[in-house]
Order: structure tokens, then C-alpha cells, then sequence
């Protein structure tokens, strides 16, 4: 079963092909330490959580 994305700039479906065979990496920004904590800081950790899943 193969990862699909949606890439904006072509607009289609495309099927997630990682640059190195077998190895991904990922980057997600952390919490904002500036200010308090609301639900769109949640939603970013979610998101990150379930793209790793």
C-alpha cells in the first residue's frame, strides 16, 4: 500500500517516493514558547503524529 500526497503544485495525487531508498526523515516545528498554548498548536502535533503513524 503506497503513501499518497497531494502535491499543490501539480494538483494530483502523487505516490511519496522517499529521496534515499528505505530511509524518511521528518521536521516538525515545536510548540510556541512565546505565548500560551491553543488548539492550533494541538492540531500541528496531531498532524506531525499521524504523518509518522
Amino acid at each position: 500500500m503506497a503513501l499518497r500526497l497531494y502535491n499543490t503544485i501539480t494538483r494530483r495525487l502523487e505516490d511519496f517516493e522517499p529521496a534515499e531508498n528505505g530511509v524518511v526523515g521528518m521536521y516538525n516545528c515545536g510548540p510556541t514558547v512565546y505565548s500560551d498554548p491553543h488548539i492550533g498548536n494541538f492540531r500541528s502535533f496531531l498532524l506531525a503524529d499521524l504523518l509518522r503513524r
